[in-house]
């Protein structure tokens, strides 16, 4: 049984996890973006 130091590392490990795969898709988001803007700004050439 886990002890509730333990817990608290697993409950701080899940939290980073889900944190670092909110920041995936928000810079996946800010790339998309950026290509999106280049690929209109170029085609007005």
């Amino acid at each position: 049984m886990p002890t509730q130091d333990e817990g608290h590392q697993e409950a701080g490990r899940r939290q980073r996890g889900r944190n670092l795969a909110i920041l995936a898709v928000l810079l996946g988001f800010v790339v998309l973006i950026y290509l999106i803007t280049l690929v209109r700004m170029g085609g007005a050439e």
